[in-house]
């Protein structure tokens, strides 16, 4: 199993990843689209401000049934515009995988208007549970709101 496998595999199983950037941690719902982790942040959706301006973050990828952390991935930030390839494929898993969505048919013509939609990339690498701080492995990342 690839590096990516795993993320891949990680990232289906749990309903959120944590995010971490700028010296702070955040919890997202997500889909994985083809080879990435997405998200929809701003306006009405979840905040993650200023991500467009980094280039990478830190996947926390957790267990769903515990909460244990199984692994940290370092992933690159792209961020999909409306005329882009990936834009339908991603807002339309997006939408599906949204849950309480006000709006329904109009979610994706919203995202476009107010938010920010990203792909994050697995850049192959990744710290498995035996080299990540104890500490780390059994408390959540700081919640930051």
């Amino acid at each position: 199993m690839t590096t990516v496998d795993l993320i891949a595999e990680l990232a289906k199983k749990s309903g959120l990843v944590w995010i971490s950037y700028a010296q702070e941690s955040r919890p997202v719902w997500h889909e994985w689209v083809g080879d990435a982790v997405c998200v929809v942040s701003g306006g009405a959706e979840q905040p993650l401000p200023g991500i467009a301006d980094h280039q990478l973050v830190t996947l926390s990828l957790r267990s769903k049934s515990n909460r244990a952390l199984v692994a940290q991935a370092e992933a690159r930030v792209e961020v999909v515009t409306p005329d882009s390839e990936h834009w339908d494929p991603i807002t339309s898993a997006l939408k599906s995988g949204r849950l309480n969505l006000a709006d329904g048919d109009h979610a994706i013509d919203r995202w476009a208007r107010e938010s920010l939609v990203v792909r994050l990339i697995p850049t192959g690498e990744v710290t498995l549970p035996d080299q990540i701080a104890s500490a780390l492995g059994h408390t959540s990342p700081r919640l930051v709101l």
